[in-house]
């Protein structure tokens, strides 16, 4: 490309030396260029008398294509810089415990590898209160456990999370690592849970309902507003819970917790990106909505 810039100027400046002073080089590199681009094209590009220079008819050919080219040039250079210009800035999100605390880290971590001039403002709230966000235009995106009544907003599901049941890493339980956690006990256990309006609290109780469970005759003795408050209470015996298998998993390779899977039913929760129904995205928020849409199907 450099060789094409330097032909151009001579064609245009008919002059060796006026086209290295505009390209800023001497006029031995000049000559060079040119010598250069002929030995490769085998075919005479500058013609030179005592009184003028002039291209070629191979030369005129080559100047209208190599226009061409350096325009394009141009062209892609700009494209890139306004590319770059618009892939910076701020992404507002929300997110609720289970998509923000164990599926948004690496998107986030892949994503800023990918964009790095791109930063994120990132509110930690429960489902209702990510979806009113969107709704009201404060965050850009949300991500959210479970589908909400919201006229104003657009749900597009990006992940799934298993859900399992947890225990204390007790003999009483792991005599049931072998055979299965018999579902018939949930309802003899103490069993903890979310707080009422909660949609992991909605989330677990349809995860019971299709095990058969009747969810009336759960012994719920703690009502608890944090998944982790769950889990350490859990830990220290006081019950049994319902969970994500992602959130439960650090506490099961640590031995302090059980998980008992079951295969037998449909137990995957659908973790959801929010946006406005109607609203357009800026360039770096449409950008990371629709990374995050694609980055869990790999």
């Amino acid at each position: 490309m450099k060789q094409l810039e330097v032909f151009a100027a001579v064609v245009e400046n008919n002059s060796f030396s006026r086209a290295a002073q505009c390209l800023h080089l001497t006029q031995p590199t000049v000559s060079a260029h040119i010598a250069a681009l002929e030995r490769e094209l085998q075919v005479k590009l500058i013609v030179r008398t005592t009184k003028e220079l002039y291209p070629s008819d191979a030369g005129r050919l080559l100047y209208r294509y190599a226009k061409q080219l350096l325009t394009l040039r141009e062209e892609a250079q700009e494209a890139i810089r306004a590319y770059r210009e618009e892939m910076a800035g701020t992404v507002t999100l929300a997110a609720s415990t289970i998509p923000g605390q164990y599926f948004l880290p690496r998107l986030l971590q892949d994503f800023r590898e990918k964009y790095p001039d791109i930063r994120f403002e990132l509110r930690m709230v429960d489902i209702a209160e990510a979806v009113a966000a969107v709704a009201a235009r404060t965050v850009e995106i949300g991500f959210c456990g479970t589908l909400v009544d919201s006229p104003k907003c657009v749900f597009q599901e990006f992940a799934r999370d298993r859900l399992v049941i947890i225990t204390p890493n007790t003999e009483k339980y792991r005599r049931f690592q072998r055979t299965g956690f018999p579902i018939r006990q949930i309802t003899e256990e103490s069993f903890i849970s979310r707080e009422k309006g909660s949609g992991t609290r909605k989330e677990t109780e349809l995860f019971l309902r299709e095990m058969g469970v009747d969810v009336s005759r759960l012994q719920v003795t703690m009502e608890v507003h944090s998944t982790d408050s769950i889990r350490r209470m859990v830990a220290q015996g006081l019950g049994i819970a319902v969970m994500s298998r992602a959130a439960s998993a650090a506490d099961c390779q640590a031995h302090r917790l059980l998980a008992f899977d079951f295969d037998s039913v449909s137990l995957r929760r659908k973790l959801y990106l929010v946006r406005q129904k109607n609203g357009i995205l800026s360039p770096v928020a449409q950008a990371f909505y629709d990374f995050a849409r694609e980055y869990y199907k790999k």
